[in-house]
């Protein structure tokens, strides 16, 4: 039986799930690696690196739901120690990035909505996370709401520096 703070997760993750592809579709496969900022000490997230990132986080978030452990995404080819680079080799392309984010999106939406209240009570199995994000009530909506939102906010920023219209 679903909660309103499930349905309220849930409402927001169906609008990334709809945002992001929006904020790529009409992108060519160069421009998903286009670096407005190329500093090599701080190169910007591109939207292929920003999407790359995200999906990255997809299995560990349905890990927390199922209260199973993951590895840490930290060393992770696209983990946070991982720095956006301009080669469009480097990435999938923009059609298996798109369908893997809102194949991913559709499985976390079936796994929370069948999910009661009590999958937020559940150990976070990551030692590194422990002391933030010890329990599912705090790491999924972080992970589904902050981290993704911020990142997708990049994306709309990228956008703009690119003269390109909102979305």
């Amino acid at each position: 039986m679903s909660s309103s703070i499930i349905e309220g997760l849930l409402f927001a993750w169906k609008k990334n799930q709809d945002y992001a592809p929006k904020l790529v579709a009409d992108l060519s496969a160069e421009q998903m690696v286009t670096q407005p900022a190329a500093d090599p000490e701080a190169p910007a997230n591109h939207p292929a690196w920003v999407l790359s990132h995200l999906n990255v986080y997809l299995p560990i978030i349905r890990s927390i739901i199922k209260g199973e452990s993951f590895e840490d995404p930290r060393p992770h080819k696209f983990g946070m120690l991982s720095r956006p680079v301009a080669e469009v080799s480097q990435y999938a392309s923009k059609e298996e990035l798109v369908h893997e984010f809102v194949q991913g999106h559709d499985q976390v939406s079936e796994l929370l909505g069948n999910s009661d209240i009590s999958v937020f009570e559940q150990a976070v199995s990551l030692p590194r996370w422990k002391e933030v994000m010890p329990t599912a009530g705090i790491a999924l909506p972080y992970l589904m709401l902050n981290h993704e939102n911020g990142h997708l906010g990049q994306l709309s920023a990228w956008r703009r520096i690119q003269g390109m219209p909102g979305v």
